[in-house]
């Protein structure tokens, strides 16, 4: 089958760099699967995870707590604010980082519409944190 370049780059390092047959990201938009010869566009992130596909079958899910995408035909770079294998993924601080981020979204409710949304996307990106970690 063919293939893609799927490079996944954290702050901290590269985590990700090699062919793969698909890759589901978690665009602000839905899910989004994305195959060779892909169109070219540039979307955001939200928080949740990717799976890589190879041989038919998914090979890695990594979760991501946001960023930007860039995709073209032969490739798809990923560029997260932070990213952790799944496997990898606490129960408890991912937890914690949830009742963190409620705590900031309550305290945001008079803040202006900006500061409001980075709280949203914040608590948002934590329960799929944690959500990635029960089912893992």
């Amino acid at each position: 089958m063919a293939t893609f370049q799927l490079e996944l780059v954290s702050p901290e390092k590269l985590l990700l760099s090699r062919p793969v047959e698909m890759a589901v990201i978690p665009a602000l938009e839905g899910e989004m699967g994305v195959l060779p010869g892909h169109s070219p566009m540039i979307v955001m992130l939200r928080g949740g995870v990717i799976q890589v596909t190879e041989g038919g079958q998914v090979t890695d899910r990594l979760f991501v707590g946001g960023g930007f995408a860039e995709i073209t035909p032969e490739r798809c770079t990923v560029l997260a604010d932070e990213a952790t294998p799944v496997a990898e993924l606490s129960r408890a601080a991912a937890g914690a980082r949830v009742t963190e981020a409620e705590a900031a979204y309550a305290e945001a409710t008079s803040a202006p519409p900006e500061k409001r949304d980075a709280a949203m996307q914040r608590l948002l990106s934590a329960r799929a944190m944690l959500q990635a970690a029960e089912a893992a």
